[in-house]
């Protein structure tokens, strides 16, 4: 699965120009889904809508997401498995080379047969969300009993089938005393990454409780643990802070670091029903791919030029010397404040440590 917080911040990965060319694109095929999950950024209903994009749109966004030549391309939801044609676009998708992923959820759809469609189409990897190591704590943050043995069966049968996969988890204050224990479930699956999603106040998630700066700074720091000696890749998504406080760990001055991936920044957001947005996160549309093609609007849109241009970053995100490596979630500082160029109103580090240092 993607590496979109990760990608672009370590010396050793090749150079990528964001402007141009994103790191991932995200189509949401659908928001229908069967699960009402408490944090979900989604108004996901069990019917899809009208208006989303038809087999045919589709595969003329494949064509816009190929001419971008992203490093991933994600299908998502809602569940994608809601869409009859999911397994058709990932097989177009693949005959226009680009390596895709597909993010099921743990319904009764995500059985060992679309598993094993999963392959036959072509998919490199999958993504599978789990929120807590047991039952009991996941299905409470899912609200729909049995998704965590559902998921649990579904991840079997695509490891048994030789298909990579990642496993999801939204970072709140209630889901942070079981993530040493998640830890472990997360390397006995046999995943290849653990992508940890760090809160943002929108849709669903707007009741949940995040952790504060403090706490947060203490979470990077037990992450930075996890990626030093985990069997498994370790990710943030709307966590950018993580490529810093990396970075800080290693004793890896900023100005030797690539410029890391963020909302509109080597990402791209594309709603069922093809409206483009710089992540899923920040709800500021920046165009319609029924209008004009993905490729356009991401290398000529003047938002998303802004979101990436770090010298427009403002507060504390302006101020510290992680801007082009981390710069803040544009996300969050968007639900806090209307601004997505706002200092990131979770992040607890001061600029001034380096600065002075």
């Amino acid at each position: 699965m993607p590496q979109a917080e990760a990608t672009g911040g370590h010396p050793g990965r090749p150079a990528w120009d964001l402007g141009t060319r994103p790191v991932i694109v995200i189509w949401e095929v659908t928001h229908a889904c069967a699960l009402a999950c408490v944090h979900c950024r989604a108004a996901a209903d069990p019917h899809r809508h009208p208006e989303e994009l038809t087999t045919q749109e589709g595969y003329a966004l494949i064509d816009s997401v190929a001419r971008l030549n992203p490093a991933i391309f994600v299908l998502s939801g809602g569940d994608p498995l809601m869409r009859e044609d999911l397994f058709d676009l990932i097989a177009y998708a693949r005959t226009r080379g680009l390596r895709v992923a597909a993010a099921p959820t743990g319904s009764a759809r995500a059985t060992p047969e679309a598993m094993q469609r999963f392959r036959e189409a072509g998919v490199n990897t999958l993504s599978f969300s789990l929120d807590g190591p047991d039952a009991v704590i996941h299905d409470s943050f899912r609200r729909v009993r049995g998704t965590f043995d559902r998921t649990v069966k579904a991840i079997e049968a695509a490891r048994e089938l030789g298909i990579p996969f990642q496993i999801n988890t939204t970072v709140t204050r209630a889901t942070r005393p079981h993530l040493d224990r998640l830890r472990e479930q997360v390397q006995i699956l046999g995943a290849v990454q653990w992508d940890l999603f760090i809160l943002v106040p929108t849709g669903r998630g707007e009741s949940l409780e995040p952790l504060s700066p403090p706490e947060y700074e203490a979470f990077l720091g037990w992450l930075a643990g996890v990626a030093e000696g985990a069997p498994f890749r370790v990710k943030t998504t709307e966590g950018p802070q993580f490529r810093r406080m990396q970075a800080v760990l290693r004793g890896e001055p900023p100005e030797r670091l690539r410029p890391g991936v963020n909302a509109g920044k080597g990402y791209v957001f594309v709603s069922n029903r093809g409206k483009v947005f710089p992540s899923g996160f920040l709800p500021l549309e920046v165009g319609d791919v029924r209008a004009t093609p993905l490729d356009r609007i991401y290398r000529e849109n003047p938002v998303l030029h802004q979101l990436r241009d770090a010298s427009l970053l403002k507060g504390r995100c302006g101020q510290c010397p992680f801007d082009q490596v981390c710069g803040g979630s544009r996300s969050r500082a968007y639900a806090a404040t209307g601004d997505y160029l706002a200092e990131d109103p979770l992040c607890g580090f001061d600029p001034a440590q380096v600065r002075t240092a």
